[in-house]
């Protein structure tokens, strides 16, 4: 053996330093990654047919072998880990020769590019990334970020430490518009680092300030790096769940787990909301606390308001009413008084619930899953079982006679509740806008607010009192449009109140575009690709309404296309849209307001592209999109590639050996984990995410731990990927726009505080996953 080592480990070795060299070299990353592929497996070859390295494999025939799989130890659990001392044959690294191991390599490289890269079930997944870089770098270029990097300065800057706060808090708020870590350490660095330096801050701080602050976009959803775990991680769990119960004596991962073996995106955006929520936190502590230390490097800068004085009453309007609105809305929901108005009845009756768990499963089957879920629920289950049994059996659905659904839907009539969840949430929104008008103004005349008010209390009486759930649509709307316009006049006052506060303006358009992406996938109601097509295109108009403000042109049809979308929205929500015979006059109405608003919508976001393509923005924004979602989709392709080579000459079983021979899953973590801090000093995220993740993926994601939580503790571990010197990329991009007197030292020294502050917040994570799982649990899937 060539240095005593067994030929997959020094085939192991060849392939990571000629990635190190592909990289170091200076060609693209995406080519190097495929380009060490090629040049590892070359030289791998080589030595292999010289006869230089050899494998020493365990001998399957052995006495010793037959004799621990006759006690039950499963083949694929015997390595020379676990038992080193087992005889061992010399085979070569390619059983097969290498020309084998090369014809698969080619034949699995074309199917894996065209199950991940063409037309597999990962592709409409993957589409988000194109379009959540579209819109990061398309408000990058708005300059929004100018505007809410000067809007915090001037809101936390009288606090000691308060620009290296606001950079927190604009980085936090970037990372949920944009999530894309260049654009935002560039546009920072470029107008935080001179007003800090300005102020007499500490480089080290500054620098170390911004560049984690810029990573935040790593965690914080809608998260490139969660999309791109989350389509590895849902089928690396799924299978590897599989693989477990059958290895246990269970047929599928549903009967051993007891729930199906899936993890999509959407709820690894709500996992990861809290962590990232966390990590900013310990990073603006950190700032504010090192600025109680040392307050002559992180001095308080001028107290500048923004907005009007308020006379006493702004807490009142800001903070007690809308407590009291979003209170009195949850308590008439508990109390009945609001809530869904469904009464449709199917045609056929609901089916009876099944038990809890499978028990008419095998001994070894039932043995595992009593270690797995625990004796009581197993029992529990049991009795559930026989329960269903001793009633004759799971309820099955049959068709219900006129008679019972007539009597179901009289039922269903007389127990909804007066004030449908629609109504009650447009009244609390504009309720809301209502009392923030007020609050942030008190001494502007309140007759305008006090009509809205009004409308808003007429058009929930008016529901309670003449809206049913039988009710057509198109007689809500004329019952209820007077209220609702008289709502409309007077928030329309609070809005225009609210537009001359400079906080509010900065924040509010971007805020809603946030609330608008995050809220619909966390919320459940569309999956990350829709919602990242309507950041795009909303981010698209935010930057035409500040073009044409910037120009000092009329914005409105900005405002009226972004009108139009919500009138669609409602309309296709409350009416019925399906052309037929049997529609009726007030659906066809309604399906013309739809047309027409989609039809304006549609004008509204064409006329905005050519604000911004005549303006010279849309023109990069696109050049830049290409440019990065290539980078990604070559990287996953040259990736296939890596992954492959190291495949064919069993490094990846060997890998995958190594890990199972640990007793302890959380060792196995822990080591994953530290592998991946390491590998953080010299590779990318991308790259981890697609050479690493695909190794020791079926092993971590194959054992009891809850998958988000996993999952979440790799993206927040990769984050520091960006951080570490030597190669981190955050460091390279702020040194690009740093000015002269802050040196590289500077900026190593002002990162390191911050990457321990991410190992706290991964050792919090790791001590507490209940960080990670409890927003998913509340919000469901």
């Amino acid at each position: 053996m060539l240095f005593g080592l067994d030929g997959v480990e020094l085939g192991l070795i060849i392939v990571f330093l000629s990635l190190f060299g592909g990289i170091l070299s200076g060609f693209p990353v995406a080519f190097a990654i495929a380009g060490a592929g090629v040049i590892s497996f070359a030289i791998i070859a080589a030595l292999d047919s010289a006869g230089l390295i050899v494998h020493q494999a365990i001998d399957t025939s052995s006495d010793a072998f037959r004799a621990l799989t006759a006690e039950g130890v499963r083949p694929d659990d015997i390595s020379i880990f676990r038992y080193p001392d087992l005889p061992r044959i010399i085979e070569p690294v390619f059983p097969l020769g290498w020309e084998t191991a090369m014809d698969r390599n080619l034949s699995f490289i074309v199917n894996r590019i065209n199950e991940r890269v063409l037309a597999g079930q990962s592709i409409e997944t993957l589409l988000a990334v194109l379009m959540f870089v579209m819109m990061g770098i398309t408000l990058e270029r708005s300059k929004i970020a100018d505007d809410l990097l000067t809007t915090m300065s001037r809101v936390f800057g009288p606090l000691p430490g308060g620009l290296a706060v606001s950079v927190v808090v604009v980085g936090a708020f970037l990372a949920a518009s944009t999530g894309i870590v260049g654009a935002t350490v560039v546009t920072m660095g470029l107008l935080s680092l001179p007003t800090m330096l300005r102020a007499g801050y500490s480089p080290q701080l500054a620098t170390g300030v911004i560049a984690a602050s810029g990573t935040l976009g790593q965690i914080i959803p809608p998260s490139i790096v969660i999309v791109l775990l989350g389509t590895l991680a849902g089928d690396l769990y799924s299978t590897a769940q599989e693989e477990r119960a059958q290895a246990v004596g269970c047929g599928d991962a549903l009967t051993y787990l007891g729930e199906p073996a899936v993890v999509s995106v959407g709820t690894l955006f709500q996992a990861a909301l809290l962590p990232g929520i966390l990590l900013a936190s310990l990073y603006a502590a950190y700032a504010f606390g090192y600025a109680l230390l040392n307050p002559s490097r992180a001095p308080a800068v001028g107290d500048e308001r923004d907005g009007r004085e308020r006379p006493g009453g702004g807490v009142l309007w800001l903070v007690v009413v809308p407590v009291l609105l979003i209170g009195g809305v949850i308590g008439a929901g508990q109390a009945g008084l609001v809530g869904g108005q469904s009464i449709i009845v199917g045609s056929y009756s609901d089916a009876g619930e099944t038990a809890s768990l499978r028990t008419r499963v095998s001994p070894a089957c039932q043995e595992a899953m009593i270690e797995l879920h625990g004796q009581s629920a197993w029992d529990r289950a049991v009795a559930e079982q026989a329960a269903i049994d001793e009633a004759g059996g799971v309820a099955q659905a049959v068709e219900r006679t006129d008679e019972e659904r007539r009597e179901i839907f009289r039922e269903r009539l007389a127990d909804a509740p007066p004030v449908g969840t629609g109504i009650a949430f447009a009244v609390l929104l504009l309720g809301l806008l209502l009392a923030a008008g007020r609050g942030i103004d008190t001494a502007a005349s309140a007759r305008p607010l006090l009509v809205g008010a009004a409308g808003l209390l007429a058009a929930l009486a008016l529901d309670a009192a003449f809206v049913t759930p039988v009710t057509s649509p198109g007689a809500t709307v004329l019952i209820l449009a007077v209220p609702f316009l008289l709502a409309l006049y007077g928030s329309r006052h609070a809005a225009r109140r609210l537009g001359r506060n400079d906080l509010i303006r900065v924040v509010f358009p971007p805020l809603v575009l946030i609330v608008a992406v995050l809220g619909s996938i966390l919320g459940g109601i569309t999956s990350p690709t829709p919602a990242a097509a309507l950041g795009a295109g909303g981010a698209i108009l935010l930057a035409a309404y500040r073009k044409l403000v910037d120009e000092g042109r009329d914005p409105k049809i900005i405002l009226l296309g972004a009108g139009a979308i919500v009138v669609m929205l409602l309309v296709g929500v409350n009416f019925d849209m399906r052309l037929g015979e049997g529609m009726t006059f007030e659906n066809r109405i309604a399906y013309l307001v739809a047309f027409a608003a989609f039809l304006f919508s549609m004008f509204t976001f064409l006329y905005a592209c050519w604000v911004l393509f005549a303006g010279g923005v849309l023109t990069p924004v696109v050049r830049e999109t290409a440019k990065v979602t290539s980078m990604v989709f070559t990287i996953l392709i040259g990736s296939q590639l890596l992954n492959l080579v190291v495949i064919s000459f069993g490094g990846e079983h060997y890998i995958q050996q190594f890990l199972k021979s640990f007793d302890s899953e959380f060792t196995v973590f822990l080591i994953v984990m530290l592998v991946l801090f390491v590998l953080g000093f010299v590779l990318d995220f991308l790259e981890i995410i697609y050479i690493v993740i695909p190794i020791v993926g079926p092993v971590i994601y194959g054992g009891t731990f809850d998958p988000k939580w996993v999952t979440i503790m790799i993206a927040v571990n990769l984050q520091t990927s960006f951080l570490t010197p030597p190669f981190g990329f955050a460091l390279f991009y702020l040194r690009g726009v740093a000015p002269a007197s802050v040196t590289t030292g500077h900026i190593y020294r002002g990162v390191i505080p911050f990457v321990l502050i991410q190992v706290l917040g991964l050792a919090l994570l790791w001590f507490v996953p209940g960080v990670v799982t409890i927003v998913p649990s509340l919000i469901g899937n």
